[in-house]
């Protein structure tokens, strides 16, 4: 069976939606697993380091965040990947950091995007368990740009 799945481009209504939360009775799913595991498929395939339930056409405030050196990103640290369900940034560093960023849903355009150096990221697991964890210079990146298009924006909005 084919997991990777249709990935959403600037311009398409989607992407400027803000996404709802996952629901108590949507936790556990087969649904959310099925998901979750074609997410972590497209973004593999497609080379990414982090992608959004909306990208692939599904307005779910759920985020994948897997920083690994890859041919887009040759310089990224490697970290397991983590699923993260109605993240919320609760802290975020004064200092910021300007660095490349792409998206999967805007190919062809890179630019220097200045976000927080060091968040703390309130998210459910796939279990339904909560947790915090802090992030801090590349992950961090990644975070905060699958949050904003859980938030209807795009990297290219903070040009």
């Amino acid at each position: 069976m084919n997991n990777i799945l249709a990935v959403a481009q600037q311009g398409e209504p989607i992407l400027n939606l803000i996404a709802a939360p996952v629901m108590e009775v949507e936790l556990k799913s087969e649904w959310l697993n099925h998901l979750t595991e074609a997410m972590m498929a497209t973004m593999l395939a497609r080379q990414g380091v982090g992608i959004a339930a909306p990208q692939v056409y599904v307005s779910k405030r759920i985020i994948i965040v897997a920083s690994r050196a890859n041919p887009r990103y040759p310089d990224a640290p490697n970290m397991q990947p983590i699923i993260m369900l109605n993240p919320k940034i609760i802290e975020a560093s004064q200092a910021k950091v300007i660095g490349q960023e792409g998206c999967l849903s805007v190919p062809e355009q890179r630019g220097d995007v200045a976000r927080a150096e060091q968040i703390k990221v309130r998210y459910l697991n796939l279990q339904g368990h909560e947790i915090v964890q802090e992030f801090s210079g590349f992950p961090a990146r990644i975070v905060q740009h699958e949050i904003d298009h859980l938030d209807g924006i795009l990297f290219v909005e903070r040009l």
